[in-house]
């Protein structure tokens, strides 16, 4: 096969790793092909070769943006490709080293270019490796140690592996070290799967219920529609509120119709306080906030006497959907954005009853620093509220509930998800997901309800991802500054004057 097959064959399998179809086995085998593409020509071939993969892997899997803007989607694409680009340039500089250098060197490239990635103008840290693997509980475990890079690294570390084995060029060591790695990683999640700290005699509950109001975004901010768009959240809120008796109640991103704050939406809040007096349950709500010129995407805390006790406002915005980057500088940026600008918030906020827990809007779960920063500051369970509605019926939903999953098992906490269209339900501390609201054939997207769950709300203390964060980032970056010095060194050596 051709180089240009090869690449576009190993991004459509691991495209499909990331789809809705649970393939996450194709993603421990889907780079051999890109990696055989690689063998031979210039640095510049490389970085070609690679930059191909990039743009059909993420023209597939990100294929759902197009609903929200196809101009955004096109310049994404195109910039997330260079990163894949540089990857190739990386598997071109470790041609001349050890098999058994080259067999971590690689692994520690893509993960050090995901990092970047998920932090450099803003960042876009989704679809990384690691997260193809939310369903393979046993391997994610570890990232209560190494964050969702150790997976990637590991996936990498497999296709590397059983690259050089078809080339025959791994020694019977090399492999013993891969394998090592590999099972000493499966073991220590199947003892943590193992574990259930839910049976210790000092455990807590709280019963929680979340709402999935599955309003169409052509209707979200329709005025027409407000009213009736509310009057849905009450009743299931006083659904759940009767079969379950929660002591609270979630409802999605942007749920509320109205802005906080401004005065002519006052009758409608009052609504909201007195669902929540009326059914002496405490409400989280999604609403848009002003305070004076600005606006904000909140999570409103109501108690259970009907009083708004607290605001947080969403820290991470979304670049050209709550915002857009150098609109000053390029004007014609603005006609991307399809909701307009948004102030981001400043404080990372508690929830103090009636158990402490903090909110993660929208996208914010795709970033591990903001649930490490809530953890820390006392958080007992984490919440993702959000609005994947924009994404039509897609894998749009499923890659985003891949983030919540590594944030949940990151910090041992319960995260709870409740998402306009879905995928709205509970995940544990291992990553399982669960009571999640769905029809009866079993749909869980684009579907209305609610589904409640007793949370185990014991302490298991703070995890070593949680304590030192990305020190598995600087062990990477650490091994490839010393392997490209000591073999840059011989390299130079070796040459002849």
């Amino acid at each position: 096969m051709t180089p240009v097959i090869l690449s576009v064959l190993s991004a459509v399998l691991l495209s499909l790793s990331f789809s809705s179809f649970n393939l996450w086995l194709l993603a421990w085998v889907g780079f051999i092909p890109l990696l055989i593409s690689l063998e031979n020509g210039s640095v510049l071939r490389s970085f070609f070769v690679a930059y191909l993969w990039g743009v059909i892997f993420w023209v597939i899997t990100i294929y759902w943006l197009v609903h929200v803007t196809l101009l955004g989607q096109a310049i994404l694409i195109l910039y997330l490709a260079l990163y894949s680009g540089l990857f190739g340039c990386l598997v071109y500089l470790c041609r001349s080293y050890p098999v058994r250098v080259s067999l971590f060197f690689i692994p520690a490239s893509w993960v050090l270019l995901e990092y970047l990635r998920s932090y450099l103008f803003t960042g876009f840290p989704w679809a990384l490796m690691g997260l193809s693997q939310y369903r393979n509980l046993a391997l994610i475990q570890i990232s209560d140690i190494t964050g969702s890079w150790g997976v990637s690294f590991l996936v990498i570390m497999v296709n590397a592996g059983i690259y050089f084995s078809l080339r025959r060029r791994l020694k019977k060591t090399d492999l013993l070290i891969c394998l090592s790695i590999l099972f000493l990683s499966a073991g220590y999640g199947f003892y943590r799967l193992s574990h259930r700290p839910e049976l210790r005699m000092d455990k807590e509950w709280l019963k929680v219920s979340v709402i999935q109001g599955n309003i169409p975004q052509e209707l979200k901010w329709d005025k027409g529609s407000a009213s009736g768009i509310l009057d849905d959240y009450l009743e299931l809120s006083r659904k759940a509120a009767g079969e379950d008796n929660p002591g609270l109640i979630i409802w999605p991103e942007a749920s509320v119709p109205f802005v906080w704050g401004d005065r002519f939406s006052d009758t409608q809040f009052r609504r909201i306080f007195s669902l929540a007096k009326d059914l002496k349950t405490a409400l989280l709500v999604g609403s848009l906030s002003r305070l004076g010129v600005s606006y904000f995407n909140s999570a409103l805390f109501v108690d259970k006497f009907g009083q708004p006790e607290k605001i947080y406002n969403k820290i991470h915005l979304v670049p050209f959907g709550e915002f857009v980057p150098l609109k000053d500088v390029f004007p014609f940026l603005r006609s991307i954005a399809p909701i307009g600008d948004i102030e981001p918030g400043r404080e990372p906020v508690v929830f103090a009853s009636p158990a402490d827990f903090s909110v993660l809007i929208c996208f914010e779960d795709l970033f591990p620093e903001l649930s490490r920063e809530f953890v820390k500051k006392g958080a007992r369970f984490l919440v993702n509220i959000t609005n994947d509605a924009w994404y039509k019926k897609s894998s749009a939903p499923y890659q985003h509930l891949a983030a919540s999953v590594f944030r949940a098992v990151e910090n041992r906490v319960n995260l709870v998800r409740s998402a306009n269209t879905g995928i709205s339900g509970f995940i544990d501390p291992c990553g399982r997901l669960s009571s999640t609201v769905q029809d009866r054939s079993g749909r869980q997207i684009f579907v209305r309800g609610y589904n409640s769950k007793n949370l185990c709300l014991l302490s298991q203390g703070r995890t070593v991802y949680n304590h030192y964060g990305d020190i598995f980032i600087l062990l990477c970056l650490s091994f490839e500054i010393y392997s490209a010095v000591i073999y840059s060194r011989k390299r130079l050596a070796a040459r002849p004057f």
